[in-house]
Parts: structure tokens; sequence; C-alpha cells
């Protein structure tokens, strides 16, 4: 390949302007690219810095209206366990599948990490910490000790939590309906059989109570 000084003027002159035809295009067409990105970016971090600015709310906790301040991105969950210290809600699989974050909400049961606290505005929320009342434990967390329904305990507030609601929902007339209707609340001890006679053993007391 001959030295870049034997090359005749005119071939290295066309080199030349090829090189600075090229170079002007790459920079004229990434210029608006560049320029879009750079336009982007605080657009972006002003959506970002807006979703984490804390919102005002008022909740209603185990009978107690609660101001509060948060991400609006903050689930009912970590609400609970990170700001007020209510850790009976449990983070299982934090994907709605092991029942373990359960709390009632109007009296029905909801799945708290999958709930953005900020839908719960408005709604009377039970957690394991408001079910006693009077210094005297619910009819159904007695019933649970009675029966020996628990080993590790981690499941044990929200499966009576639910056990609650499932009396409520007209859900507890027999083992199979117990069983059908708790069957979203997984217990890895498997303390099934001594669950579902909890349930019935709470259940007359419930109902009379909630029809005084």
């Amino acid at each position: 390949m001959p030295h870049s000084s034997q090359i005749p003027k005119s071939r290295a002159g066309s080199a030349t302007n090829r090189r600075s035809f090229l170079m002007a295009t790459v920079s004229t067409a990434a210029a608006p690219v560049i320029g879009r990105t750079a336009a982007a970016q605080p657009a972006s971090g002003a959506a970002s810095n807006s979703a984490r600015t804390p919102v005002d709310v008022t909740l209603t906790i185990n009978g107690q209206d609660r101001r509060l301040a948060f991400d609006v991105r903050t689930s009912l969950l970590d609400l609970l366990r990170e700001h007020l210290s209510l850790t009976g809600a449990k983070k299982g699989c934090d994907h709605g599948q092991c029942g373990a974050c359960t709390v009632l909400m109007d009296g029905h049961r909801e799945l708290s990490c999958l709930t953005l606290a900020v839908a719960a505005q408005g709604r009377k929320i039970t957690t394991i910490e408001g079910l006693a009342a009077n210094g005297e434990l619910h009819p159904m967390q007695q019933a649970f000790i009675d029966n020996d329904a628990f080993q590790c305990g981690y499941c044990t507030p929200a499966q009576i939590l639910s056990a609650v609601a499932c009396v409520h929902e007209h859900h507890a007339d027999s083992d199979d309906q117990i069983r059908e209707y708790m069957s979203g609340n997984l217990c890895r001890c498997a303390a099934y059989p001594n669950i579902v006679a909890a349930v019935k053993q709470a259940r007359p007391l419930i109902q009379t109570a909630s029809r005084s």
C-alpha cells in the first residue's frame, strides 16, 4: 500500500472531502437525537420526583383516624409495617399468593401487599392488633389458642382475620366450605385441621355477637 505522501493529490483531496462529508452528515444526524435525549432527561427526572413527593392521607386503622404522609406508590402492607409498626400483617410472597398480608377493609378480606395505601382512604382497616376489644381476645383468637391452630405463628394473624371474615360472609357452615373459603391463606406448618376446628368453635359466638 502506498504511503499517504505517495497518494496523488487528486486522490488525497477526494479522500479528505469524503471524510469531511461523512463527519458533517453524522454530526447533523446525531444533533436532533442528542437534543431530544437531553430534553427528555429533566422531564423524566421531574416525573420521578413528583411520584416520590409525599401525599397527606387520612386512614382509619383499628378505629383511629391516622393522618400520614407517604409516597403514593406505598403499599398498604408497607405502610402498616414500616410507618406504623403494625407488624401483624406479614410480608410472605409479596405477590398476593400466600395470604400472610391479609387485613380487613370494611369487614372484607384484602391482600395488603397488592393494595395501594392511598386506595384505602374512606375505608375501615382492621389489623390483628385491633381485633381484641376491652382487654379481651376476640372469639376467633381464643379459638385458635384452644385448638392449637398454629405452629410457627407466621401466618396466624392473617389466618385469624380471614376466619373472622369467613364467618361474617356465611362461608363457615361446613368443614368443606371452611376449607374452600380459607384456601387463600397458606400454612406451611399444615395446621389446617386445627384451623377448621377453631373456625367451627368461634362461629356461633361471632354470629351471636353480630346479632346482639
